[in-house]
């Protein structure tokens, strides 16, 4: 973590989202309160300022298990907000998702971002990375084949296969 070990509290302001939801077979209030509890930091008046901002207000009762897959992911991403991470990491997160549902996800993840929220998001979806990223790290053949500004990447990217998959001859 910016070029020193993990410590345990650099641990615990880590969240991960993803791709596929992995939540609680409980309620949607309860989804979230389980970690808030596990925080110490139970607040009512917080899970539901959370789960307004992911746009489930008024859903608090309802079983997670019935919530359609991008309510079940936005759920998923007020869980991992709930520690107010310092770092967020998504992976494919809205991968599947009607467009309404990625671009809350999307809108949610920029306002985390405009709070310091540190935010590494894995996407095949090119528009998503030029929407979204300030850096992109490129990653061919299990390494990192580059990683550079997003305007430098997709205005002249540096590696053979960055170049191969944005011209769309790349299969990775």
């Amino acid at each position: 973590w910016r070029g020193e070990g993990l410590s345990a509290t650099d641990r615990r302001a880590q969240a991960m989202v993803f791709q596929k939801p992995v939540l609680l077979r409980r309620s949607v209030a309860a989804n979230v309160d389980f970690v808030l509890k596990a925080r110490r930091s139970a607040d009512p008046a917080f899970r539901d300022a959370l789960l307004k901002r992911v746009g489930l207000a008024g859903r608090n009762r309802q079983p997670a298990r019935l919530l359609s897959g991008g309510e079940q992911q936005r759920l998923a991403l007020a869980r991992a907000l709930a520690i107010r991470p310092r770092a967020l990491f998504l992976d494919e997160p809205t991968a599947s998702l009607d467009p309404n549902s990625a671009r809350l996800i999307e809108d949610i993840l920029c306002e985390e971002r405009h709070h310091g929220t540190l935010c590494i998001l894995v996407t095949h979806d090119i528009g998503q990375a030029r929407r979204l990223a300030d850096s992109v790290a490129f990653v061919a053949k299990g390494r990192i084949a580059e990683h550079s500004s997003t305007d430098t990447f997709f205005r002249a990217p540096a590696s053979k296969d960055a170049r191969a998959y944005l011209s769309d001859h790349l299969i990775l």
